[in-house]
């Protein structure tokens, strides 16, 4: 058995607010309407991820609610620590770091790492509390039968629990328990023939064969009353499988979100607004990804709106096959001040992306200007929040129509605000004064970057259907070869099913290779208001944070399956491989004694060869790494790849060992507490909660109150998924 502590939530794990209080209250009553019913969409919605996570999450979320609807976190504390076998203080603080942690990952999974986090406190005394409270006074046979479907799986960790994965792996539900690679990539083969997009589906292996199962909330395979059904339903065979597809996973909850985006659509602002909802509704009622991909057009159209959202499955990075979405939703408020930064970042696009190292052959035909907003979010339903994000995530739309930006201020200041610098690991004083004092702009910096020109950057070679080429064919050259291109997408191939598993990780390592290329560009620093020796350290402090990301990264590696288990960390990681393979001291990782006695490690950087030496380093990868994207060549990708992925104890650096010291001095990540919206005679209230761990699971015991019957939906959909999980 491992050191269980790295699988508990430590108790002193930070808690902030997202204040939007100022940027909301700017907005006009239609307008705070129409946030809040997109707010109840993505609440709603975000349930979804309970059911994506793991298959007792489901349950742990509604013994969580009866606890916290029935009395409030104090006075639950006042009686199960007067009970006479119950907790102690310390001990009930341990099981309201874990009720806080389980609502902000929304799942008994960390959003960020994907590994299992258990209760901090012993199972009897967390039964001790339950049945101390007044939801077991209320209610004891339905709680008690709660406590012992949950109560073992709270707390198991044998080692396929302890991290997501798909078959002796880890744990997954969006394959049902006998899957196992083979199966994904069979039903991926089905998937691409009947054109099928995997996004919105999760795969069950039954007796008869394999079911697709269509989140939506029509549940029959019959059209839909009123509206014109472009989702077919193949069976079919394949390899000698059966395959059916049915619709209505997560019915009861997508018909909750379709109710509220219509309650919306009365509010929008224009018709641009108006469509994308009709759109997303329809998407949502009958499984049709093509439905959400044209709500998507409708919302690219949608320029500067005042309030801004998205919603759907979105993220692939939690499918251990990574093509299967997360669904999230979000709703924020624009930050007129930093997005005007943005805007001229956008504006200055056309001249910098001729910069980045490949030729003008592998860019997009045309640069599709895109939205760029800082944004004060309101409303982030699903399984944890952003800094910024590059949406939408279908390439056919982002290649020729367009994507919007955005970055996450409020989130941004309250990740990195408020840290004290003893909570900056492996650097040495010097770089830890001025990594506390420009982290925050130099991650603006890199932030805007990495969406913009990261993953708004960079041509698919493809074949069309008509036997077309949108290259030429004849005179384009592949860098590394000098050849002629010999591989492409063929018709309905996308970059994720092409490069399956690695594609997240590696198009964020793209994005963030772009980031840290372009930084040191003295237009882009003047842009975001930097010049001089600001300008010089913000650049400075850009590149040692992604080293020492590089390091931290070692967190989210798991030795015993040799996997990676977070998309941007992974690339961190491999950038650092780069870095260090550069050579002449440019990057240092060394082991060293800590002043506390205990091993540590020191990370240098020699700032005076970024350009000499980094930066020519980071150049010719970024253009492989294009290269073969734009080639589609899964081989060369994944070789390159794994090569600067490997964790080992060969070589200079002893990884496996400088992980053990990683672990021994991880920080715990921050949780957001998040306002919620009441409607009363047509009029929007905010409320507000402190940023405590009662603050933020008071918030979830308002937001889903007795009567929305929240916790029987929850109940009845892990009822019916738990045969498939047992």
């Amino acid at each position: 058995m491992s050191d269980q502590s790295q699988y508990v939530l430590p108790t002193d794990s930070p808690v902030a607010l997202l204040d939007c209080k100022a940027a909301f209250g700017l907005l006009t009553d239609r307008e705070k309407l129409y946030a809040h019913y997109l707010s109840q969409a993505s609440w709603y919605g975000g349930l979804i991820v309970l059911l994506q996570t793991s298959p007792e999450s489901p349950g742990i979320f509604v013994l969580l609610q009866k606890l916290f609807q029935a009395q409030s976190p104090k006075h639950l504390e006042q009686a199960a620590t007067a009970a006479p076998d119950g907790p102690s203080e310390e001990e009930f603080q341990a099981l309201m770091v874990y009720a806080a942690g389980f609502y902000s990952n929304m799942g008994n999974y960390k959003s960020f790492g994907d590994t299992k986090f258990i209760p901090g406190l012993p199972v009897e005394k967390f039964k001790a509390a339950v049945w101390s409270s007044a939801a077991y006074t209320a209610d004891p046979a339905g709680t008690e039968k709660l406590w012992t479907a949950v109560s073992g799986p709270l707390y198991s960790l044998t080692n396929r629990e302890k991290q997501l994965g798909l078959g002796d792996k880890g744990i997954t539900t969006y394959f049902s328990q006998n899957c196992d690679l083979k199966d994904a990539e069979i039903a991926q083969k089905f998937l691409d023939e009947q054109k099928i997009s995997p996004y919105n589906t999760r795969l069950f292996k039954t007796t008869e064969g394999y079911e697709v199962r269509l989140a939506s909330s029509a549940t029959s395979e019959s059209a839909v009353e009123g509206m014109k059904d472009d989702v077919q339903f193949p069976s079919g065979q394949i390899d000698g499988a059966n395959f059916t597809v049915k619709r209505g996973d997560y019915a009861l909850l997508m018909e909750k979100v379709v109710h509220n985006l219509k309650l919306a659509k009365s509010y929008a602002a224009n018709p641009s607004e108006e469509k994308m909802l009709t759109e997303y509704a329809r998407s949502f009622t009958i499984g049709s990804i093509d439905a959400h991909k044209d709500g998507s057009r409708h919302w690219i159209q949608d320029k500067g709106p005042i309030v801004e959202s998205y919603i759907g499955f979105i993220e692939s990075y939690r499918d251990p096959f990574g093509v299967r979405g997360e669904f999230e939703g979000f709703v924020a408020m624009v930050n007129k001040q930093m997005s005007a930064k943005f805007a001229s970042l956008v504006g200055a696009a056309e001249d910098l992306l001729p910069l980045l190292p490949w030729p003008a052959e592998y860019e997009k035909d045309r640069f599709l200007r895109p939205d760029f907003t800082s944004l004060d979010i309101l409303t982030f339903g699903g399984s944890g929040i952003p800094a910024g994000i590059n949406i939408p995530n279908y390439d056919d739309i982002r290649q020729s129509e367009g994507f919007k930006n955005v970055s996450l201020g409020n989130v941004l200041n309250a990740q990195y605000a408020s840290d004290s610098p003893d909570k900056v690991t492996f650097l040495g004083p010097k770089d830890r004064e001025i990594f506390m004092k420009y982290k925050v702009p130099s991650f603006e910096v890199q932030v805007g970057l990495h969406e913009l020109l990261g993953h708004g950057s960079g041509k698919l070679f493809k074949k069309e259907a008509d036997g077309t080429f949108n290259f030429d064919t004849e005179n384009v050259k592949h860098t590394e070869t000098g050849e002629k291109i010999s591989s492409w997408y063929q018709a309905g191939e996308t970059w994720d099913s092409k490069f399956p598993v690695i594609s997240s990780s590696y198009e964020e390592c793209r994005a963030e290779c772009v980031g840290i290329y372009l930084s040191p560009n003295p237009q882009v620093l003047k842009i975001f208001g930097h010049e001089g020796q600001e300008a010089e350290d913000i650049m400075y402090i850009n590149w040692l944070n992604m080293v020492r990301a590089g390091v931290v990264a070692l967190e989210f590696y798991t030795p015993q399956t040799a996997a990676w288990r977070q998309a941007h960390m992974w690339a961190r990681f491999v950038i650092l491989q780069v870095l260090l393979e550069a050579g002449e001291d440019f990057v240092t990782v060394t082991q060293t004694q800590g002043q506390d006695g205990k091993p540590d490690i020191m990370i240098t950087m020699d700032r005076s060869k970024i350009l000499t030496v980094g930066k020519p380093a980071i150049g010719v990868f970024l253009r492989k790494l294009q290269v073969y994207k734009s080639t589609a060549d899964y081989p060369s990708a994944k070789a390159m790849y794994d090569k600067y992925s490997l964790v080992s104890e060969e070589g200079s650096h002893k990884w496996l060992t400088l992980r053990d010291v990683v672990l021994a001095r991880k920080q715990p990540r921050k949780m957001f507490v998040q306002v919620n919206t009441t409607v009363k005679d047509n009029k929007v209230d905010m409320q507000e909660y402190e940023a405590t761990t009662a603050g933020l699971i008071q918030s979830f015991a308002d937001r889903f109150p007795k009567e929305a019957g929240v916790e029987k939906i929850v109940a009845e959909l892990w009822e019916k998924d738990r045969p498939y999980f047992s």
